[in-house]
């Protein structure tokens, strides 16, 4: 029996007893944003996105980096289907005795996330709880043209990163596991502006939010493709992963393999696709990096390590979400699905 995803069933499971509105263009799971019609040929994207395991686990222990990441978050979603956003709704439930000068952190992250992405809070909900949780949901619109969605993906097609990835596992590696003090600044940057280019250039769109491996293995899933990775780790990886790696003893592949992600875009063209559209993707989207191939074989082939089948994929993205002493299980878990793979390529 084929393993599934539990996020992936438990969403339909939720979704299967409620109403869909005629008026949503999407399906479910088909995008990062949920696409709504409105007159004028004006499409609303709406997200919804909340930060509390990572608040929980200690990754999130600076207040300002969870205001700035719950606001990041969202706009993520809205920038991987293309839209521009107009604002966020955040629902704050801070703990009475939570300090007044973290709840300013807090506020500051938010505050200076919102001017990075040149929109607005919109307004919200504030609570008391006992413990800190942010919930945004992220409103935009695309004026002209279609939205981005995870579909339209062929055997051949060509795979794309807005950037290295596998620096959101090396931040909560470096957190969960050794000294954080000496790792770069982690604050990633919502790709909006290479979203709303990338609408006219990409046949497909995804964000990396929940680490490189499961956005693949969710494209593959809604495609009916594989992927197979090019064999560059130089390239492929942030060069924090390739410092932090050998002094913790993870292999490179892992850090596209944890559930934290960086919060680039994934994204594919057509395999026919000219020199002059790929000249074009260059100058338009500075720093985009070459990832690999779809392939009509299920699976991802990663470079040096092997296939990951499906059911491997499914069993990664199955694992619990580590936290501070449990990393060095996960770690094992990952590392003998890798084995997995090897022995199987």
């Amino acid at each position: 029996m084929k393993t599934e995803v539990n996020e992936n069933a438990l969403i339909a499971s939720l979704a299967a007893s409620l109403p869909r509105s005629p008026l949503q263009l999407n399906n479910l799971q088909e995008s990062d944003a949920e696409f709504i019609t409105l007159p004028g040929s004006i499409t609303l994207a709406l997200t919804t996105d909340t930060i509390a395991e990572e608040i929980a686990s200690g990754l999130y222990a600076d207040p300002w980096l969870a205001g700035w990441m719950a606001v990041m978050a969202n706009f993520s979603d809205l920038a991987a289907v293309g839209a521009d956003p107009l604002g966020i709704l955040l629902a704050e439930t801070i703990p009475p005795l939570f300090p007044v000068e973290a709840r300013m952190k807090l506020q500051q992250g938010i505050r200076e996330a919102c001017v990075a992405c040149a929109s607005y809070v919109l307004g919200g909900d504030t609570n008391a709880g006992d413990a800190l949780q942010i919930t945004g949901t992220a409103v935009g619109c695309i004026t002209d043209g279609r939205p981005l969605t995870r579909i339209s993906i062929h055997p051949g097609d060509l795979l794309f990163t807005t950037g290295r990835l596998g620096i959101g596992n090396a931040f909560a590696a470096a957190g969960l596991m050794g000294d954080r003090s000496s790792f770069p600044d982690y604050h990633p940057c919502a790709r909006l502006r290479q979203g709303r280019r990338l609408r006219s250039l990409a046949a497909a769109c995804m964000d990396t939010s929940d680490g490189a491996l499961a956005t693949l293995d969710q494209l593959a899933r809604l495609n009916g493709v594989g992927f197979t990775l090019v064999p560059d780790w130089e390239n492929l990886l942030d060069p924090a992963c390739r410092e932090l790696g050998p002094a913790l003893g993870i292999p490179p592949w892992v850090f596209l393999a944890g559930p934290h992600g960086e919060f680039e875009l994934f994204f594919t063209l057509p395999a026919e696709t000219s020199r002059d559209r790929l000249d074009e993707l260059s100058s338009q989207i500075e720093g985009c990096v070459f990832v690999g191939r779809a392939t009509e074989g299920a699976g991802i082939h990663l470079p040096g390590v092997g296939r990951f089948s499906p059911d491997d994929l499914a069993i990664i993205r199955n694992l619990d979400t580590p936290r501070r002493g449990e990393v060095s299980r996960y770690l094992q878990n990952l590392l003998e699905i890798g084995h997995r793979a090897e022995i199987g390529h």
